[in-house]
């Protein structure tokens, strides 16, 4: 299978760029849930809301994957009351760790392969799974991205492959 180049960027906090890109992916992370939230259940089985943290980040370094993380979560809450005020905590210790899991792996490894994709994802909801734990004191709650969002984390997987390597692949 022939490798192809992919760029990669960590733009800083003082480059403009950073915010038009990360305006960009919160958008599309404001815009793709509401889709599946169209679909019974489509948030809490597919993930939405972390799909553009991922990319973002993994793409443009982690000061864009934090702003996607922090402010995804709280646009969406605010603008259509999912996700709900009450859940907002984890997902947002989620979105942060997601981010910097991405943002370490693209500086380190410099490409997005399935494995180094599938380590980020199944990272931050490990990580994720025990934060939320110590928070609700329920392993039952806190492992629900494990029980129902699967098909979520696989979307992540093969279309966060996808959208970086072959969609904003420069």
């Amino acid at each position: 299978m022939q490798t192809e180049s992919v760029n990669f960027y960590s733009f800083k906090y003082s480059d403009l760029r950073t915010y038009i890109v990360a305006a960009a992916f919160i958008a599309g992370n404001i815009v793709f849930p509401q889709l599946f939230h169209l679909v019974p259940d489509g948030g809490t089985v597919w993930l939405p809301i972390y799909f553009f943290t991922l990319a973002g980040a993994y793409k443009y370094g982690w000061r864009v994957g934090l702003l996607t993380a922090v402010l995804s979560p709280l646009a969406n809450s605010f603008l259509f009351g999912m996700p709900a005020p009450a859940s907002l905590p984890a997902i947002m210790v989620k979105s942060v760790l997601l981010a910097t899991a991405a943002g370490i792996a693209a500086y380190k490894f410099r490409k997005a392969s399935l494995l180094l994709l599938a380590a980020v994802i199944l990272s931050y909801q490990c990580l994720g799974t025990l934060a939320e734990w110590v928070m609700t004191g329920s392993l039952y709650d806190a492992l629900q991205d494990f029980r129902i969002g699967m098909p979520g984390m696989l979307l992540q997987l093969a279309g966060g492959y996808v959208f970086i390597n072959r969609i904003i692949r420069k």
